[in-house]
């Protein structure tokens, strides 16, 4: 019996490692001698660089940098076992979390933090990476970002502008002569999962602004420094970086990695697997186990379970998909590639008990034991 684990975190109650510990634990109670290879997945978002550390043997890396609010926080990213990738998710920098609700404001909040991420990774000798775009509180067309890697965003006086959404309207030349010089070697993966544009009624102001602490005015002033800095950036360096699609992502953060790092912007998941390898390390696999805390119909829009049991179908392998909650939109997951699916809850509790991580380690412990027991009558 040979078993690919490959599940996402449970958000907010056990990471993809932990929860595939205990996956492991419960196929090992039925099958003592299994195979068992585990793969820790994320799909771009949170829990991406812990995933990518584990499965590639890589190292993590804690560096103090310019917060969201301009004062200093301390963020991890990972650089990778071939010791030349760096992943960074831009929420370590610039995250949501990292503002009080009482202070979200992205007129003034800055990505300044992933810009200095970056270059921390090129000195320690970096030269791909792979970046997680979500989850983000800024609004600055990742002006703060480019401003950290040596690009200038000049006024009319010729002097730089400051940080936050707010200075985009206040930009009227960029100066690329003082980038980093080691920045042209560097090529970026970005893992974007949206599709919006820089600006306009489905751009990054309009749709993600309002849960970043933005209020109705404010989304119109941000959105006209959007406009305005594609505006600048079409005149100055003759890029287009509106109708980019994913520009809106993380706060413009997409068209700034695409624009102006000639970034390749794809599907999360797609870049995940392919960092692990999870195609080469299918082969000869009995079964595959994904998951994450939910399944629902955002599931079916491309999250992880998604990607991983596509590629296993195209390998006619059986996936198993276990969560912690099913939603009824659920049973579409069956014509995508998934065999079954099934939640770990097993008695009436709480929402706050079932994402205790002892309760949810157990519940994976117990479900998985169960199914296998079943494999193991009828193989």
């Amino acid at each position: 019996m040979k078993v690919l684990i490959a599940i996402d975190s449970f958000k907010g109650s056990i990471s993809s490692t932990e929860g595939s510990k205990a996956i492991s634990l419960g196929i090992k109670d039925v099958y003592h001698d299994a195979e068992i290879v585990i793969l820790p997945l994320a799909d771009g978002g949170e829990g991406t660089v812990e995933a990518l550390i584990q499965a590639t043997g890589g190292q993590s890396i804690k560096k103090e940098v310019t917060g969201p609010l301009n004062e200093k926080v301390d963020a991890v990213y990972g650089i990778l076992g071939d010791e030349k990738t760096a992943v960074i998710e831009v929420a370590a920098a610039c995250g949501l979390p990292l503002v009080p609700s009482n202070r979200r404001n992205p007129s003034v909040t800055t990505t300044y933090g992933v810009g200095e991420l970056i270059c921390d990774a090129i000195e320690k000798g970096c030269r791909e990476f792979v970046i997680g775009l979500g989850g983000s509180a800024t609004n600055d067309a990742g002006v703060g970002m480019l401003q950290a890697l040596g690009f200038s965003f000049l006024d009319q006086h010729n002097e730089e502008v400051g940080l936050g959404g707010q200075e985009l309207q206040n930009i009227r030349k960029i100066d690329v002569t003082h980038v980093h010089p080691k920045l042209k070697d560097c090529t970026f993966k970005v893992a974007c999962d949206v599709n919006n544009p820089l600006y306009g009624p489905s751009g990054a102001t309009y749709v993600f602004g309002p849960q970043k602490g933005a209020t109705a005015k404010m989304v119109k002033e941000l959105d006209k420094g959007l406009e305005h800095f594609a505006q600048v950036v079409l005149y100055e360096l003759d890029t287009d970086v509106h109708n980019i699609v994913g520009a809106g992502a993380a706060g413009g953060l997409g068209a700034a990695f695409s624009g102006f790092l000639h970034a390749h912007l794809q599907s999360g998941i797609e870049l995940v697997l392919d960092l692990i390898r999870m195609e080469e390390k299918i082969q000869g696999v009995d079964f595959v186990i994904t998951g994450e805390g939910k399944l629902d119909g955002q599931t079916s829009m491309g999250k992880a379970p998604l990607g991983v049991a596509q590629l296993a179908h195209r390998h006619h392998i059986p996936v198993i998909a276990l969560a912690g909650g099913i939603s009824e939109e659920t049973s579409i997951l069956n014509k995508l590639g998934i065999t079954s699916y099934f939640s770990i809850m097993n008695a009436p509790m709480s929402l706050e008990q079932a994402m205790d991580p002892k309760v949810t380690f157990d519940n994976l412990r117990l479900t998985t034991n169960q199914l296998f027991r079943l494999i193991q009558a009828v193989r």
